[in-house]
């Protein structure tokens, strides 16, 4: 289901094998939340993926591990920034921001897609889902490519 959806907005995709449930699970056992289900099957179909520009629409399993952890516990940013624990990262835009799923009282309880600016530290509501998010932005990039 997403590789042809994906496919149909931008053929340019590069996917990988897909995850494994045992991968999910230590990846929600590591960051302490349970993961949203369309993003689970989505990495069940393909373990990340990214467009032909080199931007990661999806992580693999283990960069969203690597970058929420990271996030999370980095003494530098925990000065610059507001607290990370509310949000859980899974891809990029390409220039330093990134996509991410709210987290309330411990639980993602939206379908809802926010970026996160690393400039200024905004977090704004993108998309209301993640096939919504796509849709979005492999359009938007194709029409970016098409006009060039």
């Amino acid at each position: 289901m997403w590789r042809e959806l994906i496919h149909k907005l931008n053929a340019e995709c590069t996917f990988f094998a897909p995850a494994s449930h045992e991968q999910l699970a230590q990846l929600e056992n590591a960051l302490k939340i349970p993961i949203p289900d369309e993003l689970k099957s989505l990495l069940l179909e393909t373990n990340g993926f990214y467009e032909d520009t080199g931007v990661w629409l999806i992580w693999p399993v283990n960069r969203i591990e690597d970058v929420n952890l990271d996030f999370r516990d980095d003494p530098d940013f925990k000065k610059l920034y507001m607290p990370f624990h509310t949000l859980l990262f899974f891809g990029d835009l390409g220039n330093g921001d990134q996509l991410a799923f709210p987290i309330l009282d411990g639980l993602i309880r939206s379908s809802d897609i926010y970026t996160w600016n690393h400039e200024n530290d905004d977090r704004e509501w993108a998309a209301f889902s993640i096939q919504d998010y796509l849709k979005r932005f492999l359009l938007m990039l194709y029409c970016l490519n098409y006009k060039q």
